[in-house]
């Protein structure tokens, strides 16, 4: 049962598999981004910093307040970063073409952008990277057909 995964896991390391190309594969060819550098330049971006911080601190002393007020005044924040860098795992799904959550095609997406901004090159919008699905889902899929 498991061997049939197994083995398509080990050809695809060993770089004998010969699929179609992932649209984010096809990019970083093309740009020629290696993905250990996306990797690397996420850490960077995804670092939590010392604003970063003192958000979250705002916020959870806005939460712990009865003044509304200041839960206004921290909702109005700007958003901290994640702390949480692409990993290699995410990348490795992402070539495969596997689903990866929508925060993590995010964190990918910037980057990507950054590495190119380093290349002086234009920044790409999610689309280039990754497919991604019709507005509606399923509900739409069905309207096409029918219609």
């Amino acid at each position: 049962m498991h061997s049939g995964a197994a083995r398509d896991r080990v050809a695809a390391l060993s770089g004998q598999v010969t699929t179609m190309g992932t649209k984010i594969e096809d990019f970083l060819k093309e740009k020629k981004i290696d993905p250990r550098r996306i990797i690397a330049a996420s850490v960077k971006i995804e670092r939590l910093q010392p604003e970063d911080r003192a958000i979250r601190l705002t916020k959870r002393l806005a939460r712990g307040s009865e003044d509304a007020a200041k839960k206004k005044e921290a909702a109005g924040t700007k958003k901290p970063r994640s702390g949480r860098p692409v990993t290699d795992r995410t990348i490795s799904a992402a070539l495969l073409g596997k689903p990866i959550s929508g925060p993590a095609k995010t964190r990918v997406l910037r980057a990507v952008n950054r590495i190119l901004e380093q290349k002086k090159q234009e920044k790409v919008e999610l689309s280039a990277l990754f497919e991604l699905p019709k507005k509606g889902g399923a509900a739409a899929e069905g309207a096409e057909a029918a219609g």
